[in-house]
């Protein structure tokens, strides 16, 4: 949270930590100076940065530091204490019963650490929940209108005041996950375009435009034009995949790099759509021909989730930090939500009522609705705790 005690620095003095050193361990400087002490430093010395092959161009340098002693996952962690808890005849230095890897005498250990708590927790994945509830109800409307479903009730009216329901939902998540709410508004009149944060709020404003264009569309006319439904459904698109994005600006956490996670976003919307119009009609008693079409629909919306999903944990990750996260998903403490809850219950369950409810009543496939929306959810919470859990410091 360091600011470079900006209201210091504006005056032209040092930040705090600087003056307050004794031993100068602390410099700073400007660095776009090439007669600054800091500068002739960074110029002379043999200086390290942490972790800069991921482009935001650190600024803070080590002077006389091994670069890998400023990488996180390089120290062996133990639940020993390296001197309390030594061995008569010990050499504190060496591990035998450590891995090779980190067992050689001089390996380092970590004698000290803070715990920090993930900034990112519920509220996000909440957002993503509601954002592919409230993204994917128009994605599987038009979908349906294109295979050739006339418009009713359900598709003119409850889709996109389904979808505006779920989209303000997500833009409250979002306002309120701010460590300033109050200044939300800065998102539009001071915008920041190479953020995804303001480009995914302008996603979501014009999504909701439209969505209520398709109702006005149909309340007015008693039908829904392709100038209105195909415009919306590219925004449903967008709305839904944006987060892709987003992540991949956090470009310290590697499992948020993936290249699998946009498609994910994309099948979890459309799984997330189908099974809250099939609830909707299941609660309301329909019989709408397209109750046929909308298991159907869901099916393969699953069967390209869970493709997705095991795909993201069986890839062949090149850095240790995505492994390890991955390694947290599958087989640490986030193991059992990750199978039981994303893959067993919302994937698989799912998956094997609607294949087995041919001639069942809707409720059958409402259940099967529930247990997916569930499964939305349990991914997406093991998704953004396990891409926090490798340390970055």
């Amino acid at each position: 949270k360091c600011n470079y005690c900006a209201h210091r620095v504006e005056l032209n003095l040092e930040p705090a930590c600087v003056i307050v050193c004794p031993t100068q361990a602390i410099i700073s400087g400007d660095l776009d100076d090439a007669r600054s002490r800091i500068s002739r430093i960074v110029a002379s010395h043999n200086v390290s940065a942490r972790k800069p092959e991921k482009g935001t161009q650190p600024k803070l340098f080590y002077v006389g530091i091994d670069v890998d002693l400023l990488e996180p996952t390089a120290p062996a962690h133990r639940d020993t204490h390296l001197w309390a808890d030594k061995q008569a005849g010990e050499d504190p230095y060496k591990f035998p019963d450590a891995d090779a890897a980190d067992s050689a005498p001089g390996a380092p250990r970590v004698v000290y650490d803070v715990a920090h708590p993930a900034p990112w927790g519920w509220k996000i994945a909440a957002y993503l929940w509601t954002k592919s509830i409230g993204a994917g109800v128009l994605i599987v409307a038009a979908t349906l209108l294109a295979l050739g479903h006339t418009p009713d009730a359900m598709l003119g009216v409850g889709s996109p005041l389904l979808a505006m329901l779920f989209t303000a939902a997500t833009t409250a998540l979002l306002i309120w996950d701010l460590k300033r709410p109050d200044r939300f508004y800065y998102l539009l009149t001071k915008p920041n375009l190479s953020s995804w944060v303001v480009l995914g709020a302008y996603v979501l404003i014009a999504y909701s435009g439209f969505s209520f264009l398709w109702l006005l569309d149909y309340l007015i006319f008693a039908r829904l034009d392709y100038y209105i439904v195909y415009p919306s459904a590219a925004l449903a698109i967008a709305a839904a995949c944006y987060s892709a994005f987003l992540f991949a600006q956090a470009r310290g956490r590697d499992l948020w790099q993936s290249p699998v996670f946009l498609w994910h976003l994309l099948f979890q919307a459309v799984v997330a759509g189908a099974s809250t119009i099939l609830l909707a009609d299941a609660l309301i008693g329909s019989d709408n021909a397209r109750d046929a079409a909308l298991p159907k629909i869901m099916l393969v919306a699953l069967a390209a989730s869970l493709a997705a999903i095991l795909g993201e944990i069986f890839r062949a990750a090149p850095r240790k930090e995505v492994r390890m996260a991955i390694g947290l998903m599958t087989r640490g403490e986030l193991g059992f939500r990750c199978w039981l809850g994303a893959i067993g219950i919302g994937l698989l369950l799912p998956m094997l009522l609607l294949a087995a409810s041919t001639g069942a009543p809707l409720a059958f496939e409402g259940f099967a609705a529930i247990s997916a929306l569930f499964g939305v959810w349990a991914f997406e919470s093991v998704f953004v705790k396990a891409g926090q859990a490798v340390p970055l410091s």
